[in-house]
This record gives C-alpha cells, sequence and structure tokens, in this order.
C-alpha cells in the first residue's frame, strides 16, 4: 500500500508559506510541489507489520541511505503530522531491522524475494538487493532516529530492536577499525566495471591501522579506491555523538553512550592524523580517501556523505578553515569531478559519464552556502536544468541538461526541496 498523505493541512500550510515566500519564483514552488507529491505517492509503502519500506525512485529496492534522506524535508511537519510521524518512525523500524538483518548490506528487497544482485560473491541472501558495505548505510538509520527525536519529541522508537542494531553498528565499526585482521567481509562481482566490485579477492586495497573504520564501498556505490573513506567516516562520528546523546537522555544506558563516545574519538582522532594534506595551492584540507599508508585520493563525489557536505553533517562549521580549504578545492578544476559546461557548473560522479553535474551536489553546495543569494541561485539553476520535466535528475550533462540519468531520483528531488525550505528559513532541527 502505498503512503499518500498529500491532503495534509500541515503540509498544504507549509507550500503557501513557501508559495507566498517565493511569489516571483513560480517554477521553484511547482518543482517543489511535485517532488513531495513524487515521494509521498510513488516510493512510500506502508507495510502490514507498521513499518514502511521506500523505494529509491527508478529501483524498487530500499537503500538505507536514499531512504532516510527521501524523508527527511518530512521532519519539519512531522511534529505536527502525526501520519508523517508514523510513516517516519515505520521507516527508522523497517531500516534498523534491515541492519539486523545484514549491517554489510546497502539495499534491501520488501521480502526475502530474491531480487537484485544475488549472483555476487558475497554471503547473500533472499532479503538482500545488494551487499556493497558502506558505512553511510549505518550512519543513517542512526541518524534519521536521532532527528525524529528532536522533531517529534518521539521516543518511542528508541526499543530494543534500537538498543540490538545500535549494538551491531558499534560491533560493525569496530571490526572494520581492523579490517585486515578481524574483518571477514568480501566482496566480488563478476562482468562488471572495476568500480563494481572489490580487488584483492574481494578485500579491497590494502590498508593500515589509522583509527578510522573501513569502508568497501562509496555512497555512490561505487569502490573506494582506498578504504578509509574521510567524509563517511566524519558521518560516523556525528551520529556516535548523537547516539551517546540518545543513551544518556533517553535510553539511560552508561555502557552503550561510554562505548559510542569512545569509538567516536578514536575515528575522530584518526581523521585529523591521516585525513588531512597539504595541497600546494588550497592549503591544509581533508583528502577524500586515504589508506593510513601514506596514500590520498583527493576529489570529492556528488553522492552524500561528500566533503562539501561536513557543516550539514554536522561535523565542523562552515567558517572551519580547513573546511573553507576543502571546499575551494572541491569547487574548482582541481577537483576531478568538477565539471563546467554552457548550462552549468558543479560537482558530478564517476558513477555517471564525465562531463555530468548532479542536482544532488547542487543542492548540497546551496545547503552549506552562506550567501542567500548563492542559495537562490542554485536552485534556479536546478529548476532550469531540469529538461523540462518538473523534477530532478541523478546527473545531468553541463552542455545540454536534456542529456542526463535517471527519470525520476527522489533522493534528489527531496535534496531541492530541503534547498528550498532553507532558503526560505525553514529547517530540520538538529539538535
Amino acid at each position: 500500500m502505498t503512503f499518500a498523505t498529500t491532503n495534509s493541512p500541515v503540509l498544504s500550510g507549509l507550500l503557501e508559506k513557501i508559495s507566498a515566500n517565493l511569489a516571483n519564483e513560480p517554477k521553484l514552488v511547482e518543482i517543489y510541489r511535485n517532488a513531495l507529491a513524487n515521494t509521498l505517492n510513488t516510493t512510500i509503502q506502508s507495510k502490514p507489520d507498521g513499518t514502511t519500506f521506500v523505494i529509491t525512485g527508478d529501483i524498487p529496492a530500499m537503500w538505507l541511505r536514499d531512504s532516510a534522506a527521501q524523508v527527511r524535508p518530512f521532519l519539519v511537519a512531522a511534529g505536527e503530522d502525526q501520519a508523517l510521524a508514523d510513516m517516519i518512525g515505520g521507516l527508522v523500524q523497517r531500516q534498523l531491522e534491515c541492519i539486523l538483518l545484514d549491517p554489510y548490506a546497502n539495499a534491501f528487497n520488501d521480502s526475502p524475494s530474491g531480487k537484485g544482485h544475488q549472483a555476487d560473491e558475497t554471503n547473500m541472501s533472499p532479503w538482500l538487493w545488494e551487499r556493497k558495505y558502506e558505512i553511510d548505510s549505518l550512519c543513517y538509520p542512526l541518524q534519521l532516529s536521532y532527528l525524529l527525536w528532536k522533531n517529534t519529541g518521539r521516543t518511542s522508537h528508541f526499543n530494543e530492536t534500537f538498543r540490538s542494531a545500535a549494538r551491531q553498528i558499534l560491533d560493525t565499526w569496530k571490526t572494520e577499525q581492523h579490517h585486515e585482521t578481524k574483518s571477514a567481509y568480501s566482496f566480488q562481482r563478476s562482468d562488471c566495471p572495476p568500480s563494481d566490485t572489490l580487488p584483492r579477492q574481494g578485500r579491497g586495497n590494502e590498508v593500515a591501522f589509522t583509527g578510522m573504520t573501513w569502508s568497501g564501498f562509496r555512497p555512490s556505490d561505487d569502490a573506494c579506491r582506498y578504504g578509509y573513506l574521510v567524509p563517511a567516516n566524519m558521518f560516523a562520528v556525528v551520529v556516535l555523538n548523537y547516539l551517546g546523546e540518545i543513551a544518556r537522555e533517553v535510553l539511560a544506558d552508561s555502557d552503550l553512550e561510554s562505548e559510542a563516545s569512545e569509538l567516536a574519538k578514536q575515528i575522530s582522532a584518526g581523521i585529523e592524523a591521516y585525513g588531512i594534506v597539504e595541497h600546494p595551492v588550497h592549503g591544509k584540507m581533508y583528502a577524500y580517501e586515504t589508506d593510513g599508508n601514506g596514500n590520498h585520493n583527493l576529489m570529492d563525489d556528488a553522492n552524500v556523505p561528500s566533503l562539501l557536505s561536513i557543516p550539514y553533517l554536522g561535523y565542523a562549521e562552515q567558517s572551519d578553515p580547513i573546511y573553507r580549504n576543502t571546499r575551494s578545492f572541491i569547487l574548482s578544476r582541481e577537483n576531478p569531478y568538477f565539471y563546467e559546461g554552457r548550462a552549468a557548473q558543479g560537482i558530478g560522479s564517476p558513477h555517471t559519464p564525465d562531463g555530468y553535474v548532479w542536482h544532488i551536489a547542487l543542492a548540497m553546495q546551496g545547503l552549506t552556502a552562506t550567501d542567500p543569494e548563492e542559495k537562490l541561485r542554485l536552485l534556479r539553476l536546478m529548476a532550469d536544468t531540469d529538461a523540462g520535466t518538473g523534477m530532478m535528475h541523478e546527473g545531468f550533462s553541463a552542455d545540454d541538461p536534456s542529456e542526463f540519468s535517471r527519470p525520476w531520483f527522489s533522493w534528489a528531488n527531496m535534496m531541492f526541496c530541503e534547498l528550498l525550505m532553507d532558503y526560505c528559513g525553514i529547517r530540520v532541527r538538529t539538535a
């Protein structure tokens, strides 16, 4: 059963407020309306057990990352709209159950149907669509759990399933601090681009201990070049601190609080010791990936967590000097995935063709900008590159926006919504 609450008085009031603020920008308002309705009516499924299953768009599976990002803008209304709060609570429960099925999987089926990439050489099960291990797949459910609490006051989702999933996440991240010696995870796919599989018999390129936790894949679902994905580790630090607060304020679990806090400190120390480089043009900045053996990958990817998203994630302030240097690098030709064309300039991804800018990255550029006029410029750019569809896409040609990947992509749609709301001063509570 699909979930529909487009007649919600709270959402209607939100739309009226945005329409009044943007009376001279009717296309922006129309895309906002389209995006909300598309996500609510085509991707969100209420299940008989009370959980919520959210497909990513044109793929009939649920990514832990995408599903959390898809519902995030609805948190603003969920404090006054019980149906929305129930929907998000149902998603949290479903995500936690997925983690208990397999903390190494990134995408799940709505039943043990055996759909997806069952031929991959890894520990697959019929519940899994894909088993690419990505740190952020475990970060997003913790983040959404925390934000649901902060925006609605609800704590009922901090149940035994939450406790068990939190322990599973901690155990997984601690294991992957020692990937070479303690981890049993491996992943191989046949007849695919190198970015869809891991080298070294599925173990990934060799890493040394840093205190950070290892990731096989990026939030693009592309393989990491070096196993310590810095922005994903930053996200882990943020949500571990959330978990510590939940353990202290709601669960009264001092052991869980202490364990989460200690792991956050270890990972943060690893980031600061191994994830910072001195760039000849931009100065001291964060690398995208490192291996603890002196190798660094200097780039940024459109998918979140990214280096561009550091303040959005809550790891550092926009004014932080290392972030400012990193941002300068990211939005320059020094970043191999920063593209400039006749229609747009912005960050793309090796996941899509050369020269393709992503709407998610444009939205994140706006969400981390300090100037309201820059936010509005990026909103207009996103609207001008929708190829007349009234929707956001994955990537599009910087020269010709009519060339794009994914006709509809809910995560990108909802990032547009979040930036539009942010421009109007309407923001998700994060503390």
